[in-house]
């Protein structure tokens, strides 16, 4: 279900045993093993003698990650029951443990998303099908809360990062015009979180799941996957089934209001996440991307073209 399985011996039933305890579907654990690939949580493999479940531990930065796991749980739900994520199977509150069903099948990485566009938009049209999740994502709102917290705590800002602000806000007004609505959606659909049963395609990881702009979440599919320009354009078509140029430019520029955004995800993490994984550097690729997406001449046309002015 996620990358590498990272195989560790008795200290993990060491750290958690009085955790997994609490979980009467865990009494009978055989066997935990930890999975690579989460940045925000860790993410274990707990065997019992009858099945596997999935169990999800969140990190100490969620909050300032606007990261609210109430919500995360209530969204997975949603998409567990509605088939086209996994199975929520129980949760503790305010003890960072939300138990999710297994799900045995490929995941993806950046090629597999390439390959399997029209798979993907059928799911995504499933996800935004379903009944509407417990709060909206507004990646613009968020940008502006993690802008608040990395200035207030004097956390790293890339150099010239204020100066796209401007454009960012005509990005926003642009938005208003041919506006269809909000729909459930995951908005943090990176290679890792498609898993593909060779029937049909899961999304998982719903810490950031709201009620949000489609084209977002298409935008942020292609944006995290690393594809040109002709991927994107197939997976919107694929999405609603003819070709969109407005809602092909209104997913780019969403695409890239996600790479602002997550920049200062990546120094709010860079600074206080006890994950051993390089933020920054990871940060400032989304950053230099989106420099040059904001000064390139498709910028100026996607403005245009996402108004049908």
């Amino acid at each position: 279900m996620y990358p590498e399985c990272v195989p560790t011996g008795s200290g993990l039933e060491e750290e958690f045993s009085t955790l997994f305890n609490k979980v009467p579907r865990l009494h009978s654990r055989t066997s935990i093993v930890e999975l690579s690939g989460g940045l925000t949580n860790r993410n274990f493999l707990v065997e019992t003698p009858d099945t596997k479940y999935v169990a999800r531990i969140s990190s100490n930065s969620s909050s300032l990650l606007s990261i609210d796991r109430g919500s995360e749980f209530t969204n997975s739900t949603i998409a567990g029951k509605g088939g086209v994520g996994a199975e929520v199977l129980d949760y503790l509150p305010g003890e960072g443990l939300l138990l999710i069903s297994y799900i045995k099948g490929k995941t993806y990485d950046a090629h597999d998303v390439g390959r399997n566009l029209p798979r993907i938009a059928t799911s995504l049209r499933k996800l935004h099908s379903l009944d509407s999740f417990d709060h909206e994502f507004n990646m613009f709102q968020t940008q502006k809360n993690y802008l608040a917290i990395v200035q207030q705590q004097g956390f790293r800002i890339p150099s010239g990062y204020l100066d796209f602000a401007p454009l960012v806000a005509n990005i926003k007004q642009a938005f208003e015009v041919l506006f269809e609505g909000l729909v459930p959606c995951n908005n943090d659909l990176l290679p890792g979180n498609f898993i593909d049963d060779g029937e049909k395609i899961w999304l998982i990881d719903y810490e950031y799941s709201g009620n949000n702009d489609a084209c977002f979440e298409i935008g942020n599919v292609w944006a995290e996957a690393f594809l040109p320009l002709d991927s994107l354009e197939e997976l919107v078509t694929a999405y609603y089934g003819t070709y969109r140029p407005e809602k092909i430019a209104r997913a780019w520029l969403w695409a890239l209001v996600a790479k602002y955004g997550w920049t200062l995800w990546a120094s709010i993490q860079d600074s206080v996440s006890e994950i051993d994984f390089d933020f920054w550097d990871w940060g400032m690729s989304k950053y230099e991307l989106a420099k040059s997406e904001f000064t390139s001449d498709y910028f100026k046309k996607a403005l245009i073209t996402v108004t049908g002015k």
